[in-house]
């Protein structure tokens, strides 16, 4: 049986084996102090999805104001879930809790950045409900 539930600092390998599926595999030398001052802040949330002990998906999220319209919003800023535990609604469960999130922090909308190459995560969030919103811009500061 899945369960949620937020991550811990222990949780740390795990984090960044998943983050390793993402093309992110640098992360290990330092995830567990990232995930601690995640921990840190009250408008950010790192949920996993575990089967006895193990993780199989992790969920990152922030909860930002908006400053011209009434309600806020949620960024997902890291969504993965292990290569072998895949087409198990363990992804559809993370974004539902993730939905539920924002949706108790006061958003209105939900937003995910995905690169143009993860072709089958944007069928995953097209399923969800998700449209594209063109133009994505981004700037490298060091």
């Amino acid at each position: 049986m899945i369960s949620l539930r937020p991550a811990r600092p222990q949780d740390a390998q795990a984090v960044a084996d998943l983050l390793a599926e993402l093309d992110y595999p640098g992360s290990h030398a330092f995830i567990e102090s990232r995930i601690k001052q995640l921990l840190s802040h009250a408008d950010a949330i790192l949920m996993l999805a575990v089967e006895e002990q193990t993780v199989l998906g992790c969920i990152s999220l922030h909860f930002i104001p908006q400053l011209a319209l009434a309600g806020d919003f949620c960024r997902i800023s890291y969504f993965c879930v292990a290569d072998g535990a895949r087409n198990r609604g363990i992804g559809a469960l993370l974004e539902q809790r993730a939905v539920q999130l924002a949706s108790d922090y006061g958003c209105d909308r939900i937003e995910v950045h995905c690169h143009e190459r993860r072709t089958d995560e944007h069928r995953f969030y097209a399923r969800q409900g998700y449209a594209e919103s063109p133009k994505y811009l981004n700037k490298k500061l060091s």
